[in-house]
């Protein structure tokens, strides 16, 4: 299979997202469906510093989750990043509030994602406008809690 209709096939054989939710696991759902990221969780200060610096490639479907204590605004930067990225800001409730597609490697440009952000899903450069994935869209994943527009019921091992 190619690698699009690999994408393809994934999202439509994800159907509704699922009660249940694993750390390593990312649910993006939008009107064009869902996609099931693995990620990496990045909750700490020396785990965001790092991101994805130095990674050479990222599977399809893959990323980073970057979880921060409290909503607040973010500014990334492409600097030591070696492959293009997605970037997805979310708010605490799972709302995609920005999105930066194709961030160049190696650019130290800032890439600002707003105020009120309390996650940050790093995919790779391109997938979302491949998935169709867009502002207003939402995310599952056991960091959002209880109040999020797709909670969790339980929470499994990944």
């Amino acid at each position: 299979m190619k690698p699009a209709a690999v994408v393809l096939a994934a999202v439509l054989a994800t159907g509704k997202a699922s009660a249940a939710c694993r750390d390593d696991l990312v649910t993006v759902s939008g009107d064009w469906g869902q996609a099931n990221f693995s990620v990496e969780v990045a909750d700490d200060a020396q785990e965001r510093a790092r991101g994805l610096m130095f990674v050479e490639s990222l599977p399809t479907l893959s990323g980073m989750l970057f979880v921060y204590e409290r909503p607040q605004s973010v500014s990334f930067w492409m600097k030591n990043t070696l492959i293009p990225l997605d970037m997805l800001f979310v708010s605490p409730a799972g709302e995609i509030l920005a999105l930066h597609e194709n961030a160049v490697p190696q650019d130290t440009t800032p890439i600002p994602g707003g105020d009120g952000v309390q996650m940050v899903l790093e995919i790779n450069g391109g997938m979302s406008a491949r998935l169709g994935i867009g502002v207003g869209d939402a995310l599952q994943h056991p960091a959002f809690g209880p109040d999020a527009i797709l909670p969790c019921s339980e929470k499994t091992s990944g």
